[in-house]
């Protein structure tokens, strides 16, 4: 909710007025960005039987925003995308920087305090009075339907951020599908993801409503899994060739919007933030299990078991299409071939992908619903995502698959000081 209602005041000014010491103290270390324990805390959890990544806080400060290429990548994650009710263009500032000021609490592990039983309780009490680390990581992007005429944006706009079109196979369900905000989180469990949400609509609930939301997980690189990729549920690798989010020439030459970005005719405010697509495609799995391994093979690119390109031996193996122009060891219409060809013509086309799997239950007639919210962060959406679509337009894996849900959004730039909000650029 807007820090500036006197019904249940933020965390925040409690921290500054009746929360104790120990409170104040906390939070000045959260919003200078140099809590110990957020850059330094590392600790070891089990879930079960099953050892998981280390944990820490994530610090929250940056050029670009930190849970877009935070590491390890958590076990679990939710994005939720609102729709936008502020009244005008204060409105809407008031609204980001309350949403800023909520999930730097929240990623730096401030912990709970107390309030006077005439109020509503500071939080929902899930993860008690100190949460523990769990790589909370949250990142917050626009989508085109903020720049409309409500809050005088309109010059302002990404110049490739557009609602995402029906693209091959679609059936885009309106109800889970595009919004003016969208958030992004990942943790390693599912109360803390479930505290965080709450707190962040709670905290924006006179500015913010939910439109859809979905959940989900990935079973990262843990020791329990073995190494390489985490599968999807048609069970083969997703995301061997990725990008390397620690190699700051990649990502900058892939990701991130800059300098050459700007002169191009993108706003100046955009540089250090993202495009980003986001896909809810449903696999029809029922079909997909009743289909021949070596079809499946052949559809996907790679070897089932091992992840390996048809041919090779390793997942890492980069597969080599030089030799093989006619396809008799990679079919020509493989997805990984048509998605990346591997020709100076196609360099530019690269992506990072952030997805994760879900479960949604079931039909009417009684098919799981299950898939891949597929994520991806470029910096143009016409040289990554839409120019690999364009490519897969027609692939045999589009009968086993069906896109229902999501939007194109933009991630907004980092924080970089204590008096900075997410999206603070729109408004100079």
């Amino acid at each position: 909710m807007s820090s500036a209602s006197p019904e249940a005041p933020s965390r925040r000014s409690f921290l500054a007025g009746a929360g104790g010491a120990v409170g104040a103290v906390g939070a000045a270390a959260a919003l200078a960005g140099c809590s110990a324990a957020s850059d330094t805390t590392v600790v070891g959890v089990e879930v079960g039987a099953h050892p998981v990544h280390p944990v820490r806080f994530v610090d929250f400060f940056g050029d670009t925003q930190p849970g877009i290429t935070a590491a390890p990548v958590p076990a679990l994650g939710l994005m939720a995308a609102f729709r936008c009710v502020a009244r005008d263009e204060e409105g809407l500032r008031a609204c980001l920087r309350d949403l800023s000021d909520e999930i730097r609490t929240l990623m730096s592990g401030e912990p709970i305090t107390t309030r006077d039983e005439a109020y509503p309780p500071a939080d929902s009490g899930v993860l008690g009075l100190t949460p523990p680390a769990d790589n909370l990581s949250i990142v917050v992007s626009v989508g085109a339907s903020l720049f409309d005429d409500r809050f005088g944006l309109a010059d302002r706009k990404p110049r490739e951020l557009v609602e995402m079109p029906y693209l091959a196979n679609d059936r885009l369900d309106p109800e889970r599908s595009h919004g003016d905000v969208l958030v992004t989180l990942e943790a390693e469990h599912p109360d803390t993801l479930l505290f965080a949400i709450r707190q962040l609509m709670r905290r924006t609930r006179d500015s913010l409503v939910l439109a859809w939301l979905v959940d989900g997980y990935t079973r990262g690189t843990s020791p329990a899994v073995g190494a390489g990729a985490p599968r999807n549920l048609m069970g083969f690798k997703d995301g061997t060739s990725n990008l390397a989010a620690d190699d700051s020439d990649v990502m900058s030459r892939y990701v991130w919007l800059n300098a050459d970005d700007v002169d191009a005719g993108e706003p100046e405010w955009a540089r250090n933030g993202s495009y980003q697509a986001v896909r809810m495609i449903r696999m029809l799995v029922e079909f997909w299990d009743r289909t021949r391994l070596s079809e499946q093979e052949a559809i996907m690119g790679r070897h089932k078991v091992s992840g390996a390109p048809l041919g090779g031996d390793a997942e890492d193996e980069a597969p080599d299409y030089s030799d093989d122009p006619n396809g008799a060891r990679t079919p020509l219409d493989a997805h990984i071939r048509l998605a990346n060809p591997r020709t100076a013509a196609t360099a530019d086309s690269l992506m990072f992908r952030r997805g994760f799997s879900y479960s949604r239950g079931f039909d009417r007639a009684g098919q799981l619903d299950q898939g891949l919210a597929f994520v991806s962060y470029q910096r143009s959406l016409e040289r990554g995502f839409l120019a690999v679509q364009a490519r897969l337009n027609g692939e045999p894996l589009e009968e086993y698959i069906r896109p229902e849900g999501g939007g194109f959004f933009f991630a907004l730039p980092g924080v970089t000081d204590s008096d900075g909000f997410l999206g603070e650029g729109l408004f100079a």
